[in-house]
């Protein structure tokens, strides 16, 4: 169970890593616009302010590959809070821009955050 944890952390990890991507460096292009539902004119004029969201995607994805990588209840406690964090922003991101973001996001964090707990 604690692999099997530690992946879909992981996985999870990967996810932000690619929002960071998609927010800090190709927000005005086709595939960031598409995923994010947005027009060439509203997404280059909020570009600084989805860079600034990007960055805090890529904290998260530290966070998770940080939780994944410490051993001992440094480890377990890292996990539980950055999935927490992220189960937060989605639900905030849910109620707030677009209910996809908390099957993106809040479901799969729910789910490692579920992992993780059965693993300790």
């Amino acid at each position: 169970m604690s692999i099997i944890a530690t992946v879909v952390v992981l996985l999870i990890a990967a996810l932000h890593a690619y929002i960071l991507v998609l927010e800090m460096f190709l927000w005005t292009g086709a595939r960031a616009r598409a995923a994010f539902g947005t027009s060439l004119e509203f997404a280059s004029e909020t570009k600084a302010l989805a860079a600034n969201q990007g960055l805090y995607n890529g904290f998260l994805a530290a966070g998770l590959v940080w939780g994944a990588v410490a051993s001992g209840p440094v480890g377990f406690q890292v996990k539980v809070f950055f999935l927490v964090c992220v189960a937060v922003a989605g639900a905030y991101g849910a109620a707030t821009a677009s209910r996809k973001i908390l099957f993106v996001q809040t479901v799969p964090a729910l789910a490692g955050l579920a992992l993780v707990l059965a693993a300790r």
